[in-house]
């Protein structure tokens, strides 16, 4: 009997990319591309949902007849189509966004975030897709057209993707979880939450389970997952039990912990409840906490000159920047947990005549660290969190910057020589609906331990400075 072959497809903030993974374990990345980031405003971010669309279809392409096809998605970041023609109406407004803000402010000052705290499980912030949605109707004439036709549809970049290339206007239980419009404990769109948000509840696609079963076909390759990415990466990172925690380091650093069949409600310590996964019946939740620039700072400090090559950033040999004074804040998005402050902006302290460009790039890697822990810590405050906590990304291949966090959260980090567990996670979910028996883990693990040198002091200090960074905006 010949062995299955699975592919996962990636569609993130920067790239998209396809895994291909056999029943052995072995899996490699056959198609990547990048796409293009569009700022046409201060705050504002968008894609292209045509050339999002290419690129998913040539990673399918890449890939080849495969016996179950996944896709993951960025989670938030959403759009309008038509129906009939399957044309875009709007740009794809990524998560990153914050062109909602003063609306989701005018809503907080009309008591409305009790209600979508209460449904929804989530506080109001620009990140969700429901006031993004929001803002298409109301600034986008194509899409009010359409609606008055009775050809709108709205929804999450899965759904449009799922629409236009197999043929089924769905989205998954985990990134509707993601939106502000889904009832976190029935799991079906809200009534009163679309009523809020002006979203029309007939111009949004029907939610299904993540995996466990046949979403549609995409050409001869039957698609049996989706899901959002950084639930994809909980799954790949093998965390089943309450309590497992992982961090993927991405454009920002995505930490979640499952917590099983039990919703977890810390939205005042900036913990969000989540659905991790829906297969079958089965419903498992998570908490969910972020900060909003982790990549995406490296990505900066290329850009203004601080960082040449991305290998500079993997050993420094001077002692840690915070403990000689030089304090980064990462806040060029703001902050999200446990502040939710997207007034905060990206801070420096403790410059001298005698800082040089390492010592620079050395405190934003330790910024993003101990901004991580106390993710981990508000976290620690509602579950039992194990003690060792799994890691992927592109931050993760920076011993310096693995053993840092794990000196600050004072737990062991785990990497993997295997960086895909994003990917890895979709296509161990696309395999169960076709018996295809992937093994739980891959790669060779790397295990760091902390030295105890993490103290206090530096996150007091670093406590400091994230009050300074607060409230600038």
């Amino acid at each position: 009997m010949s062995q299955k072959r699975v592919a996962a497809i990636d569609q993130g903030t920067t790239s998209t990319r396809v895994l291909v993974v056999d029943e052995h374990g072995g899996s490699q990345i056959v198609h990547a591309v990048r796409h293009a980031q569009h700022h046409p405003r201060p705050g504002w971010v968008e894609h292209d949902p045509l050339e999002l669309l290419r690129n998913v279809s040539s990673c399918v392409d890449a890939a080849g007849p495969v016996d179950a096809l996944g896709i993951d998605n960025q989670g938030e970041s959403c759009l309008a189509w038509d129906a009939e023609t399957g044309e875009p109406l709007s740009p794809v407004i990524v998560w990153q966004d914050k062109r909602t803000g003063a609306m989701t402010d005018t809503l907080r000052a009309d008591g409305a975030e009790s209600l979508t705290l209460e449904r929804a499980g989530l506080p109001l912030d620009p990140y969700f897709s429901a006031t993004k949605l929001s803002w298409i109707l109301d600034n986008v004439p194509e899409a009010r057209r359409a609606r008055e036709r009775g050809r709108l549809r709205l929804g999450t970049t899965d759904a449009f993707f799922l629409d236009r290339l197999a043929g089924r206007y769905v989205t998954d239980a985990t990134t509707a979880s993601r939106t502000s419009l889904m009832n976190l404990e029935t799991l079906a769109w809200d009534e009163t939450l679309c009523e809020l948000f002006g979203v029309p509840i007939e111009s949004l696609p029907t939610i299904v389970p993540s995996a466990g079963h046949v979403i549609g076909a995409i050409g001869r390759s039957a698609v049996t997952a989706a899901i959002v990415d950084q639930q994809a990466a909980l799954f790949g990172h093998g965390c089943r039990t309450s309590g497992d925690a992982k961090i993927t380091f991405g454009t920002g650093a995505f930490a979640l912990a499952v917590t099983g069949d039990t919703i977890v409600r810390a939205t005042e310590i900036g913990l969000l409840p989540t659905v991790a996964w829906q297969i079958g019946a089965e419903v498992v939740y998570a908490i969910d906490g972020g900060v909003y620039d982790a990549g995406a700072v490296v990505e900066w400090l290329r850009r203004i000159g601080i960082v040449d090559k991305v290998d500079a950033l993997r050993d420094f040999s001077d002692r840690a920047a915070i403990d000689a004074g030089l304090v980064f804040v990462p806040a060029l998005s703001g902050l999200a947990c446990p502040w939710w402050d997207r007034s905060a902006a990206g801070l420096w302290l403790g410059m001298t005549a005698a800082t040089t460009r390492s010592q620079l790039a050395q405190s934003a890697l330790e910024g993003i660290a101990l901004c991580t822990a106390q993710v981990v810590d508000a976290m620690s405050q509602r579950i039992p969190i194990a003690a060792g906590v799994s890691i992927d990304g592109g931050l993760s291949r920076s011993p310096y910057f693995s053993q840092f966090l794990a000196d600050s959260l004072d737990r062991t980090v785990r990497t993997s020589t295997l960086d895909e567990l994003t990917s890895y996670g979709c296509a161990r979910m696309a395999a169960l609906a076709v018996g295809a028996d992937i093994p739980a883990r891959a790669g060779t693990p790397t295990d760091f331990e902390p030295h105890g040198n993490g103290g206090s002091a530096r996150h007091e200090k670093f406590g400091d400075a994230v009050e300074r960074a607060r409230n600038w905006f």
